[in-house]
């Protein structure tokens, strides 16, 4: 496992995989099929692997976090960085805190809380954390406004932010403010888009930040590191072309569930036995299912 400090120029390396944390007929985290994910996403290129919420770290048990942490030790290569998430509780996350020592992730994701919760209280929250763990962390802006720009640049000016994982849904990626007002605080360098291929060339081509997570990497990583390095030499046509072929799974997760259809999409599509679907959240129907093995397979299907 990569251990290295976080640089800008490690985070611009690889799309970040946000990959599914497959369990066996009991719940319990599965090793061997985990070993298969990483292994598959690794295979086409990709060193970063990102596990929160399409892992379904929200409800990850605190008795089980540490074995959880090595099984995530286990699978990875020697030069994959990986990055596991704490949270949503302020104390849940303070008891991660304890367990993370033991271990050498160079840094973890916080998960955003937006019950019984506000934008000082979480600031406040995650220093307390920072201070405990030793280490800055990824800061998940996933909700509009969930910080205000301001505070986001106080935080990165003393030391708690690693980077930042963006992941604002806009029905005009174009049009955003409150990424604009975040990027007038921080350096771009230090921001990735959080929500896939979809927006990841208006992204990084018009608000110039360093990469993108995704999910579907999951299932043709060789493709979306394709589109990566597209982007990254300005050949955005083929990064356009790339990007329209990720868009029947990508379609199917917005319009079912975008953890629930990647968990079972890795499976179809012949890459590991995932599980079940983790409690608090439901399986897929059958026709859903067929939808989306067609979708998984024909992603896997093409060739970078």
């Amino acid at each position: 496992m990569d251990t290295r400090s976080i640089t800008p120029a490690r985070l611009a390396e690889s799309v970040i995989a946000v990959p599914p944390l497959a369990r066996d007929a009991k719940l319990r985290v599965n090793l061997a099929e985990n070993r298969k994910i990483a292994q598959f996403i690794e295979g086409g290129g990709v060193n970063t692997l990102l596990y929160g919420g399409n892992a379904v770290f929200y409800h990850v048990r605190l008795s089980e976090y540490e074995q959880v942490l090595q099984t995530l030790v286990e699978i990875a290569s020697q030069d994959t960085l990986i990055v596991p998430a704490v949270g949503p509780t302020y104390g849940t996350m303070m008891d991660q805190a304890e367990v993370l020592k033991d271990f050498d992730f160079p840094t973890v994701m916080v998960l955003p809380q937006r019950e019984i919760a506000d934008a000082n209280g979480i600031a406040n929250g995650i220093r307390r954390f920072v201070d405990a763990y030793g280490k800055p962390i990824v800061l998940y802006l996933k909700h509009d406004q969930w910080l205000p720009a301001d505070l986001v640049g106080k935080m990165h000016r003393n030391g708690i932010i690693s980077w930042i994982k963006y992941a604002v849904v806009r029905e005009d990626t174009s049009n955003d403010n409150y990424l604009r007002d975040v990027l007038a605080e921080v350096p771009s360098n230090i921001v990735v888009s959080g929500i896939g291929e979809q927006p990841a060339i208006i992204h990084m081509r018009d608000f110039e930040i360093a990469n993108f997570t995704s999910g579907c990497v999951c299932v043709n990583p060789a493709l979306s590191m394709k589109m990566m390095r597209a982007i990254q030499s300005q050949d955005f046509d083929t990064a356009e072309t790339i990007r329209q072929q990720f868009t029947g799974l990508e379609n199917l997760r917005n319009g079912i569930n975008p953890i629930r259809v990647l968990h079972r999409a890795v499976e179809l599509a012949g890459i590991a036995e995932t599980g079940p679907m983790f409690p608090l959240l439901s399986e897929i129907d059958p026709a859903q299912t067929t939808l989306v093995a067609n979708a998984a397979e024909q992603l896997r299907m093409l060739t970078a």
